[in-house]
């Protein structure tokens, strides 16, 4: 039996790693045995990542014993491993991939569900990752991002012990090795929110390239779809030359053999981070498509301190930003005296005019569509407990359906509402309430844009009835708004999502056009 020599770094996550790797090869018949290395990442605590020199500072002194035969396999978490190997030196197998989100673990006096995140304001967050800073300050500017250095467990212990307010780590750690944080709150970022760095999640596992008899035996424990997909992040990676110090997240998925991928990636540690989207399209591809970004004059369909996180983005890249709503709302005096199971708001202003007149009370279920809708219900302390997407009303009223059984749901609307929902839905269960007017405003001006960006299907209809040219660039935030256009506009685009984040890839994608 041929005994194997596995080289691993000494804290708790990778050892658990170079375990559970142990065991895999032990069950293909070898004799494995671990050695514990240092790295210049372990040795120096005091920098953060950005500071220290060169690639790959996890992983050089392992690589190393790899090549001088004092190990014969390296567990590395693949994320820290540098996208070209040393000579002699390859990849041979890759693991199922953990949950690849961020997770934001924070101390309980410093939650505030009214907030993006669950976060109060002006909160201090501990990170050692460049790509963490600049996509949660894109988001919330007002947070005050420190550096953050140790293990899993040192980090999580700094916060407890209130050096940090809350900090960011990686979900796949804390699951991992099965950490108990009920002290804390948690709030797991999606991986579409918050892009992951390339391959994290995933281990790697390294061997010397002329070990082709261990190369061909860990083949059978390698997972080939993550191969694949991480093949395509860490290309991405590869193309724009960068290390964990790059301000850089890329993460790929299959849906129904569509190969997506998301790209959130800034000049520097201050500046905000581009956000694309792809679907079937390889890293060559990808880079082509970042560097055709042509900064150009967008008007976005929104009031002043509205969408600030897209004009934001779009400013700080060079884009010339200029926003307007189309259209004024006005309330409705109303009494809501309808005794219902679950009241279902279909947008932001619906929630604001009912909120103004009514409380909900603790018994009734709210539903709403799209994540703009539910995160101003968080900010007046409610919660939806079902939330649909817009780009999918059909879908969205089927699911709900489901979910509401023979309960009554109660939809506040805007006066002459199209009741996209409640009309997919058993008349018998469904009442409304008109709780506010929609006023399309008579455009005085011309507005000069090279990209038009539309938020809703009221200002998408004020602008038709005076745009005559269907040569415009148009992006919608979804279908609905989408429907407004009518055939003679050939360059019409609409987000993958209901949300802002999403509508901003849009805008990204078509200016590289």
């Amino acid at each position: 039996m041929r005994k194997i020599i596995i080289g691993t770094r000494g804290s708790e996550l990778a050892l658990w790693q170079a375990h559970h790797v142990k065991k895999q090869v032990t069950d293909l018949g070898f004799d494995v045995e671990l050695k514990i290395l240092k790295t210049q990442g372990d040795n120096i605590q005091h920098l953060s990542f950005d500071k220290l020199e060169g690639k790959g500072f996890f992983t050089k002194e392992i690589e190393e014993a790899l090549l001088n035969k004092d190990i014969d396999l390296a567990v590395h978490s693949h994320k820290d491993l540098p996208t070209t190997n040393p000579a002699g030196l390859i990849v041979a197998a890759v693991s199922h991939r953990e949950d690849p989100s961020d997770l934001l673990l924070i101390r309980n006096e410093f939650v505030d569900t009214k907030m993006l995140f669950s976060l109060q304001k002006n909160a201090k967050v501990g990170t050692s990752s460049l790509r963490r800073k600049t996509q949660i300050q894109a988001f919330r500017n007002d947070l005050i991002v420190e550096d953050l250095r140790g293990n899993v467990p040192t980090r999580i212990n700094k916060l407890r012990l209130g050096n940090y307010d809350a900090i960011v780590i990686a979900y796949a750690g804390v699951t991992r090795l099965a950490l108990d944080t009920s002290d804390l709150y948690a709030y797991k970022i999606p991986a579409w929110q918050m892009v992951p760095a390339p391959a994290q999640g995933v281990l790697a596992l390294q061997i010397r390239e002329e070990d082709t008899f261990l190369k061909q035996a860990l083949q059978q424990i390698t997972d080939s779809d993550v191969q694949r997909k991480i093949a395509i992040e860490r290309g991405v990676l590869n193309l724009f030359d960068g290390g964990c110090q790059l301000p850089l997240g890329v993460y790929c998925e299959e849906e129904n053999g569509i190969t997506k991928t998301s790209v959130s990636k800034a000049k520097n540690a201050d500046s905000a981070p581009v956000r694309m989207y792809f679907e079937n399209k390889n890293a060559t591809e990808i880079l082509k498509d970042f560097n055709n970004i042509k900064p150009q004059k967008v008007f976005v369909s929104a009031a002043d301190n509205d969408f600030n996180f897209l004009k934001k983005s779009l400013s700080e890249n060079g884009f010339e930003v200029k926003s307007k709503a189309l259209i004024t709302t006005k309330a409705i005096d109303f009494i809501d005296e309808s005794k219902t199971d679950w009241i279902f708001f279909n947008s932001k202003n619906a929630v604001e005019y009912y909120l103004q007149k009514q409380k909900i009370k603790p018994e009734i279920k709210i539903a709403a569509i799209g994540n703009a809708t539910a995160n101003l219900l968080i900010q007046n302390g409610y919660s939806a407990s079902f939330i649909g997407e817009e780009n999918s009303i059909e879908d969205s009223a089927k699911k709900f359906a489901e979910i509401l059984g023979t309960q009554t749901v109660l939809f506040p609307q805007s006066f002459k509402s199209l009741k996209t929902v409640g009309s997919l839905l058993p008349q018998s269960q469904t009442a409304y309430v008109d709780v506010y007017h929609t006023i399309e405003q008579e455009l005085t001006e011309q507005l000069v844009a090279e990209i038009y960006v539309f938020t809703s299907p009221s200002n998408a209809r004020c602008f038709v009835k005076s745009n005559t040219d269907y040569t415009k660039k148009i992006v919608a935030i979804g279908t609905a708004t989408a429907k407004v256009f009518n055939e003679n506009y050939t360059h019409l685009f609409i987000a993958r999502k209901p949300s802002e984040l999403c509508l901003l890839e849009k805008v990204y994608e078509v200016s590289a056009m």
